[in-house]
């Protein structure tokens, strides 16, 4: 492996005037866009409106080359150096002021081998185009909640989604990654060849390279499922909660549920019954035959008083995993989360609360259940770390106005550190922290014990801290 020299402190912001970008320009394949260039303000656009960042460069890489070479390049420029894939990340990791930004998403090709279920994916897709290759031969990779969320940074975060309790974490179902380093080398992560590093990047993020292919084992499920999704009125809560929460307790591995409280839109497009209304959620996926799972997801529909109910809309997995994609509207968010051991009713009463008492209408309050074989994966098996709650309680601030945005993050920490006084509360899925460099103290705790051999990690492939910019792990 080679020598890393990238400086530990931060450099000055490079100088890309036209003479230095033509001379890059004909090393690289793919576009070099600087600030003036047409295109430039769409392109460091984020997902989250709420983080405004101006890189000295952006890469549109094409293919392994262009990052291996966008790495050097930051390393011998001594820049901040950021990786974006989907480009959907709450903390805007995919973005630096004055630094390189490596971008992916050209780099967005699926292969699926039908006859192996493996699945290998550019580091670029995101996970409906994952989804759209892998369905054509009835087969699924366990992926996130919507289907614009980049697959690089969801698999390296760990990735909760619709499958969690019946096939684990994304991560879980990865099998290999190809991997750009900090000294702009290539290499393969495995079971079998830098296994180090292999453990590091399921659950640890982008702190040790650039996952430019991944390989995932995928499972047969679809293209029809049975689900359950259902809409009541957010006043009936604390009716329609405890009934779903105990469903969820004693639920078998093939059903993922969740709870959502918020409020629909006022838009022609939103179904009338639920236009402009306050409500509460309930979705529940079964992962396995669905003649089998519908009796066992109609357990989900009849909670309570019901707004509206679309389970016989949601029978195909693809339409299942897109219902929650959003829409061009720039939205501003900031999100936190926590871990739960378990949903009692104080739990619940802080949680309708909460819902209650939202300071815009944008504002979700979202509960997942988790357990099942995501649980039983051990600490140490994974970067990711304790994954024992059944349980996640997540408070995803958003607003599409930016002047309420300072109330709604407010808000936000607020009801964070409150739920973080309740029974069995602890830990935080990094992959829903919307700090753009989370709390040391809170990256910490989720890593625990896994911590120093991460940071032990970091040291043998990327000892100058150039991925940095993301939840850091500190090389050792």
């Amino acid at each position: 492996m080679a020598t890393d020299t990238t400086p530990a402190s931060p450099a000055p912001a490079p100088a890309f005037d036209e003479a230095r970008l033509t001379e890059l320009g004909a090393l690289f394949r793919g576009a070099l866009v600087a600030p003036g260039d047409p295109g430039y303000d769409d392109l460091r656009r984020l997902e989250n409106a709420a983080i405004d960042r101006h890189p000295a460069l952006i890469v549109r890489c094409t293919g392994t080359a262009d990052v291996m070479d966008g790495v050097r390049l930051a390393r011998d420029e001594g820049a901040p150096l950021a990786v974006r894939a989907g480009g959907h990340h709450v903390g805007g990791h995919g973005s630096v002021d004055d630094g390189i930004v490596l971008d992916l998403r050209d780099m967005n090709a699926v292969r699926v081998d039908p006859t192996t279920s493996m699945v290998h994916v550019q580091g670029g897709a995101t996970w409906g185009q994952v989804d759209r290759e892998a369905q054509a031969f009835g087969l699924a990779v366990p992926g996130g909640i919507v289907s614009t969320t980049g697959v690089g940074g969801l698999t390296l975060g760990g990735g909760v989604g619709w499958l969690v309790r019946r096939w684990g974490l994304s991560c879980d179902s990865l099998v290999s990654a190809r991997v750009v380093l900090a000294s702009g080398e290539l290499v393969t992560a495995s079971e079998d060849e830098n296994p180090d590093l292999f453990w590091a990047i399921r659950g640890g993020g982008g702190n040790f390279g650039v996952a430019v292919d991944l390989t995932f084992e995928a499972q047969r499920l679809g293209p029809e499922i049975a689900m359950a999704f259902s809409f009541h009125p957010l006043e009936a809560a604390a009716d329609v909660l405890p009934r779903w929460r105990d469903l969820a307790r004693d639920a078998d591995d093939e059903v993922t549920s969740r709870a959502m409280l918020w409020s629909m839109a006022d838009r022609e497009d939103v179904p009338p019954p639920v236009r402009g209304r306050d409500v509460l959620i309930i979705g529940a996926l079964y992962a396995g035959d669905p003649a089998t799972g519908r009796p066992v997801v109609d357990a989900y529909r009849g909670l309570g008083e019901t707004l509206l109910d679309m389970s016989d809309l949601l029978t195909d997995y693809r339409f299942a995993q897109s219902a929650f994609d959003g829409d061009d509207t720039p939205v501003h968010s900031y999100w936190k989360s926590l871990y739960l051991d378990d949903l009692t009713d104080e739990a619940l009463a802080f949680i309708i609360d909460r819902a209650m008492d939202r300071p815009d209408p944008g504002v979700l309050v979202h509960v997942p259940a988790m357990g099942g074989a995501c649980a039983r994966v051990q600490a140490d098996a994974t970067a990711f770390g304790d994954r024992s709650a059944p349980f996640m309680l997540s408070f995803d601030g958003m607003t599409e106005d930016p002047a309420k945005l300072d109330e709604v993050r407010d808000w936000v920490r607020a009801s964070a550190e409150a739920a973080r006084l309740l029974e069995g509360a602890g830990g935080t899925y990094l992959n829903f922290v919307g700090d753009d460099a989370a709390d040391r103290r809170v990256v910490d705790q989720q890593f625990g014990g896994n911590l120093a051999r991460l940071r032990e990690v970091k040291k043998a492939y990327d000892p100058g801290n150039l991925f940095r910019v993301n939840n850091n792990i500190p090389p050792a």
